[in-house]
């Protein structure tokens, strides 16, 4: 993951690489794409194994893990994502991460970047990745927490005054509606409630927690309330399905305003 460049540059790397997202998309998403998987990689094995990514759009993530020798299946909801690099990618398919369209136990390695703020219902779409992913395999996921700099995505700092406000900011400033417009395409997410609500499942436990983008010493801050909702910028959770012994029941993973 971190390579020879050194955790401090891999994070100095990424966050200069964040500066293009809007001018040089097909780069960042390409980039981004190749250091996940990196980081997926040190926890699993990949040549052969059978890979789920969900909300993968047009497939960059799927390609970074096909270049590393592992069969992928994408699963998008948005036909106009799956197309947006052209045609559609070989091995997609349209489906909800909610619903996932995949029978249990089915995949080696589920894998979702930055889905989880965009679903209605984060605590299904999590137990379907536990649900597809065979007991001893590995979930990958990470996601923009609502109280980071850039929780509001394309609102961002704006939604640090709420919601609504950033969004009629945006409206007002660009004349068109934003493309993760709040309580339709983007949800806040919250570290803390995450974090105990998938701790206290009984199917799956946390191989590891840390901050997506930053050297893995400072996951620390993931140990203090309130300030790791706003620093921890991009929460990565690897997890790995077991056996259930007993219902853990409904988790809750969003907490509306509470940071907490």
């Amino acid at each position: 993951m971190d390579g020879g460049e050194g955790a401090v540059g891999r994070m100095l790397r990424l966050f200069h690489l964040f500066l293009t997202e809007q001018s040089e998309p097909e780069r960042f998403y390409r980039e981004l794409a190749t250091d996940s998987v990196a980081q997926l990689a040190r926890y699993t094995e990949l040549p052969g194994r059978l890979v789920l990514d969900i909300g993968g759009g047009p497939g960059h993530f799927t390609a970074a893990l096909r270049a590393r020798g592992a069969r992928c299946l994408l699963v998008e909801p948005d036909d106009a994502e799956l197309r947006a690099g052209g045609a559609r990618p070989a091995g997609a398919v349209r489906g909800d991460g909610m619903r996932l369209p995949v029978g249990a136990d089915a995949v080696d390695v589920c894998f979702a970047s930055n889905v989880l703020e965009h679903v209605r219902d984060p605590a299904r779409m999590l137990a379907e990745m536990i649900r597809v992913t065979r007991p001893g395999g590995v979930i990958y996921l990470a996601f923009t927490n609502w109280y980071s700099p850039w929780g509001g995505h394309e609102l961002a700092p704006w939604h640090y005054l709420g919601a609504s406000f950033a969004e009629r900011r945006y409206t007002r400033r660009k004349h068109s509606a934003p493309k993760n417009k709040p309580g339709t395409g983007l949800f806040p997410v919250h570290v803390g409630p995450t974090l105990r609500g998938i701790r206290a499942r009984g199917d799956v436990v946390v191989l590891d927690a840390v901050p997506r983008y930053y050297p893995r010493w400072t996951r620390f801050v993931l140990a203090v309330p309130g300030l790791r909702e706003v620093v921890t910028w991009n929460l990565l959770l690897v997890l790995r399905p077991v056996p259930a012994q007993s219902s853990s029941g409904p988790v809750t993973v969003t907490s509306g305003s509470s940071a907490s």
